[in-house]
């Protein structure tokens, strides 16, 4: 008995560790879209100054998952538990590296209006920080119930993201703006796509905590 309750114990450590990196991805993500909003360099080298914050956090998770796999060889619903948490890091630290890079787009744009060129970037940005908000904090709950309901969001980041590629061929052959500030917008609309699907990723395996599946497909 005494093993199991430290196993557990383990357990509570490892998803304080997950929820603490979730709230990291998510205060940088908004971070970096507040640098771009507000053309802050300073705040946007700061941004990737500190991304090895997340990456250290992801190393220190898979350490303590594969560690009490090694040790400690659980089964059913506990190794269910260290998988979902293996799996979740990836999708954080992603989520890390793609703030990074709209930080990496805002040191060398020269407008400090760029976000209104394309003008539905603002909707983009308010929509995925709001989706990734949401997932995390699903993920952090185990609310199953809600992390289904979050993932449709992703279908109006896809055509918002659509739109902005639809506008910046628009400025490209109407020359109204630099091809290279264009490229740049178009590249910060596809790291916020990106975002939005590893936020459905956290989603679905808060789903699979609780069922085994991703994907209406059972895998554990």
């Amino acid at each position: 008995m005494a093993v199991r309750i430290l196993f557990e114990q383990e357990l509570q450590e490892l998803e304080k560790e997950l929820s603490e990196m979730g709230r990291q991805a998510v205060e940088t993500v908004k971070q970096a879209l507040d640098a771009f909003t507000r053309h802050d360099q300073l705040l946007a080298a700061e941004i990737i100054q500190n991304d090895h914050i997340i990456n250290e956090m992801e190393r220190a998770v898979e350490s303590h998952c594969l560690n009490l796999m090694l040790r400690e060889q659980p089964v059913a619903g506990d190794l269910r538990h260290i998988s979902m948490a293996l799996k979740v890091v990836t999708d954080l630290e992603r989520i890390g590296d793609h703030a990074a890079d709209i930080a990496e787009i805002v040191l060398h744009l020269q407008d400090a209006a760029s976000e209104q060129i394309i003008q539905v970037l603002p909707t983009m940005e308010a929509q995925v920080t709001e989706m990734l908000d949401a997932a995390v904090d699903a993920f952090v709950r185990r609310d199953r119930t809600r992390a289904q309901k979050i993932e449709a969001q992703d279908d109006a980041i896809d055509d918002n993201f659509h739109t902005v590629k639809e506008e910046a061929v628009r400025l490209l052959k109407n020359e109204q703006e630099s091809p290279d500030k264009v490229i740049d917008l178009l590249m910060i609309a596809k790291y916020l796509e990106r975002i939005g699907d590893h936020a459905v990723n956290v989603c679905e395996w808060t789903e699979f905590y609780d069922t085994g599946e991703v994907g209406h497909h059972r895998i554990l």
